[in-house]
């Protein structure tokens, strides 16, 4: 079967920077459905008419990907608003964070822990792929027709680029 719009690809593949560094590697297949929100446009795009066996490779800019970092998502704020067991790393939904944050930070996305410091803690808000031209090799596993449900759903249940606040921690 060819891909097309409105049908579910199994894919794996291999993500790498534009200096080459290995961020990502899905070696067993993952199914996104094509046409509804669980890839971003340019992998649809080169998708379309590949059959199952196909490599893809493909260079992704910032705009085509997870956007261009953006400053006004890093916050700085006060250590002792959070817990002292916290560490770099550690995410925190927006409509979750600590009283007395930032009250102009945006409460839908999920911020990270980038820093430490005695009286302050750095969240940043941009996705951790944000600003960065990636290089993406995919290989097609298999195509399927789409069930009516995921039509309807607009995902075939896996969300790794059109990330979701609850998944945005992971990778895949």
């Amino acid at each position: 079967m060819e891909i097309t719009q409105q049908c579910v690809v199994g894919l794996t593949w291999k993500l790498k920077d534009t200096l080459g560094e290995e961020l990502d590697v899905l070696a067993e297949p993952v199914e996104f459905l094509v046409g509804g929100d669980d890839l971003f446009d340019k992998i649809e795009q080169a998708l379309q008419g590949h059959e199952p066996g196909a490599r893809i490779d493909l260079q992704l800019e910032p705009e085509e990907a997870f956007g261009d970092f953006n400053e006004k998502l890093v916050f700085l704020e006060a250590r002792k608003l959070f817990p002292a067991e916290i560490q770099e790393g550690l995410r925190f939904e927006g409509h979750a964070l600590p009283a007395g944050c930032n009250p102009d930070a945006p409460k839908d996305i999920l911020y990270t822990v980038t820093e430490i410091y005695p009286e302050h803690v750095v969240l940043d808000g941009n996705h951790p792929l944000s600003g960065i031209a990636l290089r993406l090799s995919l290989a097609v596993q298999s195509v399927r027709e789409a069930t009516e449900e995921e039509i309807g759903r607009g995902t075939a249940g896996t969300g790794f680029f059109k990330v979701e606040l609850q998944e945005r921690g992971t990778l895949h």
